[in-house]
């Protein structure tokens, strides 16, 4: 490695390692928690799904992303990813979690309706409601019920567990949010808590309650009404351009633009991805480069194609093209 990369962490070559232990003490602006003690650290097995696994092991970042998520760990910032769909800027969590074998990746999918409270936390009054409801069944909650049972913590919420290691938090497409979305993010980033006000009524009864989180994993302890990371988490929210984001809001996170693709990096793409099938990758590369000069094309498209005309086997060029552009169609024109 580099004289001038062997400060990084994250090195983007696929290949998991324990690095993320070594990373340096966190800067005094961005120290929140203590470490959890062995006994209450909610550790997890670094579990992931065989589809996320092989897309880290594949995903390969160009070197200034790398750089850019290097100096996101060191200075415990969130990562701003944009560029054009189809780019593989959700990938980028996924790769960022194997390598460093952090687990699964808590993943929280904006749309226009979405709320910061929706990616804290989530209450059930209802089922509380109804439980008061039938004493007959011995369902009623008792004086001092656990108001944890009716509590779960989202992605965000279980992102910001007091930890040792770090979670990967994957925010796609933040743009699609409402326009106090990223104003309300950034309080949560730059504090590194929130409160779960059902818990803070009664401070007394609920000094530490049990709730449950969004991976399913065991309930994890909170204390007066109050989550605060120890280590914050990683980060990536990913950005079609959509929408312009407040000035207090970017310089708060590391931005990077990713492009799409050229002929070099494809070819690394499609090596990763569909070893062996090399021979029909580069006409199908180069009808795909000159489609995406006039429309918008996904590198999975690609992808698809090759793999179809591998698969068929059909003897005349003309044939492959066709077959090939059935499945590269453009996702909007320019």
């Amino acid at each position: 490695m580099p004289d001038d990369e062997a400060w990084y962490v994250y090195r983007g070559t696929g290949e998991e390692h324990d690095h993320i232990d070594g990373l340096p003490t966190a800067p005094p602006w961005r120290t929140f928690a203590p470490d959890p003690e062995p006994d209450e650290d909610p550790e997890f097995v670094p579990e992931t799904r065989e589809k996320e696994q092989r897309a880290g092991m594949r995903y390969r970042p160009d070197p200034e992303t790398v750089r850019l998520v290097n100096a996101a760990l060191y200075l415990r910032r969130p990562l701003l990813v944009k560029g054009p769909p189809g780019t593989g800027k959700s990938t980028l969590a996924t790769a960022i979690a194997h390598e460093l074998g952090l687990g699964r990746v808590l993943r929280w999918n904006i749309t226009s309706r979405v709320t910061v409270r929706d990616g804290l936390y989530q209450y059930d009054p209802l089922a509380r409601l109804y439980a008061a409801s039938r004493p007959e069944e011995g369902t009623a909650p008792a004086p001092d019920e656990d108001l944890g049972q009716y509590l779960r913590l989202g992605p965000l919420g279980t992102a910001l567990v007091p930890r040792r290691r770090p979670r990967v938090l994957l925010i796609d497409e933040v743009d699609k949010a409402d326009l106090d979305l990223p104003n309300d993010l950034l309080t949560i980033f730059e504090d590194g808590e929130f409160e779960i006000p059902e818990l803070l009524r009664q401070p007394e009864r609920y000094a530490e309650t049990r709730v449950a989180t969004i991976d399913g994993r065991q309930p994890v302890a909170v204390h007066n009404g109050r989550v605060r990371c120890s280590r914050f988490p990683i980060v990536v929210m990913t950005s079609n351009g959509e929408r312009e984001f407040p000035p207090a809001f970017l310089r708060r996170c590391v931005q990077v633009e990713v492009a799409p693709p050229g002929e070099g990096k494809l070819k690394e793409i499609v090596a990763a991805h569909l070893p062996g099938m090399t021979p029909e990758s580069a006409a199908v590369i180069k009808q795909f480069l000159d489609g995406r000069a006039t429309s918008s094309l996904a590198t999975d498209q690609l992808l698809n194609a090759i793999y179809l005309v591998h698969a068929v086997q059909l003897e005349e060029e003309e044939a492959r093209e066709v077959l090939a552009a059935a499945v590269m169609t453009p996702l909007e024109s320019r």
